[in-house]
């Protein structure tokens, strides 16, 4: 069983910090999403309004529109339509081709909080951890 409340205390200061990708990744048994939606109700808690709030899984056959980068970049960007804080959070964003450019690219906005998901690989951890140097944390999970 997941202990949110241990993973909630290690990630709680950094909801509103923009410029680091939120990086949570585990075992692919391990319920990232479900702790996703555990840290989105903890964000709300705070005040953060619905509209605020991005959510995509790319486990859901829903979400399959947003199969490319530059899709899912101009669609998230054309959600936000006020100086406030984005929260965004991708679950398996690993499924989405050349994802590190749209999360790149949302990051230097410096209006979007960026969770993401990937299940544990070493080599795909690897790649993204070159990718995003300096510009991400992580938590095992």
């Amino acid at each position: 069983m997941l202990n949110s409340d241990y993973y909630l205390k290690k990630i709680r200061n950094f909801y509103d910090i923009t410029s680091l990708i939120k990086i949570l990744y585990g075992k692919q048994e391990i319920s990232k999403s479900l702790f996703l939606k555990q840290i989105i109700d903890d964000i709300k808690t705070k005040g953060v309004k619905d509209e605020q709030i991005i959510y995509f899984d790319f486990e859901l056959k829903d979400d399959f529109n947003f199969n490319n980068a530059k899709k899912l970049y101009t669609y998230i960007k054309e959600l936000a339509h006020c100086d406030k804080i984005y929260y965004v959070f991708l679950n398996e964003i690993q499924k989405i081709n050349r994802f590190e450019e749209t999360i790149n690219s949302l990051r230097v906005l410096d209006n979007f909080s960026i969770f993401i998901t990937i299940s544990t690989s070493k080599r795909i951890f690897l790649e993204l951890s070159t990718e995003l140097s300096g510009r991400y944390v992580s938590f095992k999970i």
